[in-house]
């Protein structure tokens, strides 16, 4: 299984940026499809965005325009750019690490999660 450790988390005001990472270690990352989800108080987990090894994406509707997924094979490293970050997107994100072209699936693996805050 994988190790992630995510990081880039923070407090931010509406309208403002934030980068995470989330750094892999135990797999071949190029054959690993990445993943961040988002878990709010009071709700249920839900996927923010993911891409395959080969650089595939997808994303929420909320987040499609604002949001960037991206990653290095050679520091086995997956980013996410938020832009333009609302209220609404106070969460604890999470990475996610999954074999194959796919984010879900039994053989995932999860990170311990990244606090995003973003209020006036």
């Amino acid at each position: 299984q994988a190790q992630l450790v995510e990081a880039g988390g923070g407090f931010v005001q509406p309208g403002g940026s934030l980068r995470p990472s989330c750094v892999a270690s135990g797999i071949t990352f190029c054959i690993y499809t990445m993943g961040w989800y988002l878990h709010a108080p009071g709700k249920q987990r839900e996927l923010v965005a993911y891409i395959t090894g080969g650089g595939s994406t997808n994303y929420a509707y909320s987040v499609k325009g604002r949001f960037t997924i991206s990653r290095d094979n050679s520091k086995k490293t997956v980013y996410l750019q938020m832009n333009n970050l609302k209220p609404e997107d106070t969460a604890v994100y999470y990475c996610r690490a999954n074999p194959g072209l796919t984010i879900e699936g039994p053989r995932g693996s999860w990170g311990q999660g990244t606090q995003v805050t973003v209020s006036s």
